[in-house]
């Protein structure tokens, strides 16, 4: 009988992370920074001399969800930062891969996100209402991401994205810098949060 093919990745921490059955226990904080530090969002196709990573996106998005929600618990803003960490180990698929794959990408990324959610002290599924505002921070920093670094025209962001109010990203820039720097950055917010929640 053929032997199953491996599952599981080895992350830098040690902790082997089953893909198929991901536990709280295998995730730590550390190897998603690493990991979302160095997956290119836009599948690299961006201007500058480093790529725009997933760690840098979800900062954004982070910022962009606070803002959006005054005064909102510090466990929904620490849920918008980890909005994307499946990504540490699934990578950052565009949507036209997404769609091709079909609904086993879902699924992975579904099973991936409740473990990391359990482990960070969030509920496996965050409320839809939260979850919506979550993806309409998302949806606006890619209209800044396509707009400023992907080529895209306003009008062709426009159509994709969201385009935001000015009072919103006012001060708001897409930061192009070494993975290390926004590893440290992303870590750092993470335990910021977790030391708001308590």
């Amino acid at each position: 009988m053929p032997k199953p093919p491996r599952a599981w990745q080895r992350m830098l921490s040690g902790r082997r992370l089953d893909l198929l059955d991901p536990t709280p226990v295998d995730i730590e904080i550390e190897d998603i920074a690493h990991g979302l530090a160095f997956v290119a969002r836009w599948n690299g196709q961006t201007r500058g001399d480093y790529a725009y990573s997933v760690a840098e996106h979800s900062l954004l998005v982070e910022t962009l969800f606070s803002r959006m929600t005054p005064g909102i618990s510090p466990r929904w803003q620490l849920a918008a930062l980890l909005h994307d960490a499946p990504e540490y180990v699934i990578g950052d698929m565009i949507s036209p891969v997404k769609s091709a794959v079909g609904p086993g990408y879902e699924d992975l990324d579904t099973r991936l996100t409740a473990a990391i959610h359990i482990r960070f002290g969030l509920p496996a599924t965050i409320p839809a209402a939260i979850k919506k505002q979550i993806k309409q921070a998302d949806r606006i920093s890619a209209w800044m991401e396509a707009v400023a670094i992907a080529g895209f025209t306003e009008a062709e962001a426009d159509k994709l994205f969201s385009r935001p109010e000015q009072s919103l990203i006012r001060g708001l820039s897409i930061q192009l810098r070494p993975p290390v720097s926004v590893r440290n950055d992303y870590t750092a917010r993470h335990h910021a949060l977790l030391a708001e929640i308590g």
